[in-house]
C-alpha cells in the first residue's frame, strides 16, 4: 500500500525523472511552467506518494495572485508513474492537498488541466470568472475552484507569480496524515 507524505529535498531528482518520463522536455515551454519558473513551492501542501520506497508521484502548490487583490494557489504539476495510474493515486493526493489547503485558510487554487478531471474537485471554468493567464492557454482548461465560497466575487484580472511576496506556507511543512 502506498503512502502519502511531504515532499522532501532528497525527492527532487525523483520527482524530476517522473516529470520527464510522463510530460517531457516540452512541459518547459507551457504557460504554467513560466509562472512558476521564479517562484518556490509551498512545502505545506508538495506532497508525495511512495510504496516501498520507490516514488510514485508528487503534486505542489505555487503562490500567485489574482489581479493583485487575492492570494491564491497554482496547482501542478501533479504527476503518476505511467504504470501505476488509474488506481486513484492522483485523487487522492488532490483531495488530501486541497483539504490541507482548506485548513491553511487557502482561498483558491488555480490550474490549467483537463476539465473532465478536474471538475469532481470542485474545479470550473477560471475564464468564466473573470481571471486570465499572461501567456497562451486553452481556453477550456484554465480552471479555478474556490476553497472560500464566492471568493471571487468582485475578482478578477491576470495570475501572476509572485516571487516577492512568499506564501505563509512556503517554509512550513506539517505532519502529514495520510
Amino acid at each position: 500500500m502506498y503512502q502519502i507524505s511531504h515532499e522532501q529535498l532528497a525527492d527532487a531528482a525523483a520527482i524530476e525523472n517522473l516529470l520527464e518520463k510522463c510530460f517531457g522536455p516540452d512541459r518547459f515551454k507551457k504557460t504554467a511552467y513560466k509562472i512558476r519558473k521564479p517562484l518556490e513551492p509551498v512545502k505545506a501542501l508538495s506532497l508525495v506518494v511512495r510504496e516501498k520506497g520507490q516514488l510514485l508521484a508528487s503534486i505542489r502548490y505555487w503562490p500567485v495572485t489574482v489581479g493583485e487583490k487575492l492570494d491564491a494557489l497554482l496547482l501542478g504539476p501533479i504527476v503518476v508513474e505511467p504504470d501505476r495510474q488509474g488506481e486513484g493515486i492522483g485523487v487522492a493526493l488532490i483531495r488530501q492537498s486541497l483539504q490541507h489547503a482548506r485548513n491553511f485558510g487557502c482561498k483558491a487554487v488555480i490550474l490549467v488541466g483537463d476539465p473532465d478531471y478536474y471538475q469532481r474537485f470542485g474545479f470550473v471554468s477560471a475564464f468564466g470568472k473573470g481571471l486570465l493567464l499572461p501567456g497562451p492557454v486553452e481556453e477550456h482548461r484554465f480552471l479555478v475552484c474556490e476553497l472560500e465560497e464566492n471568493i471571487l466575487e468582485g475578482i478578477d484580472g491576470m495570475v501572476r507569480g509572485n516571487p516577492s511576496k512568499a506564501h505563509p506556507l512556503t517554509a512550513f511543512a506539517p505532519p502529514c496524515e495520510a
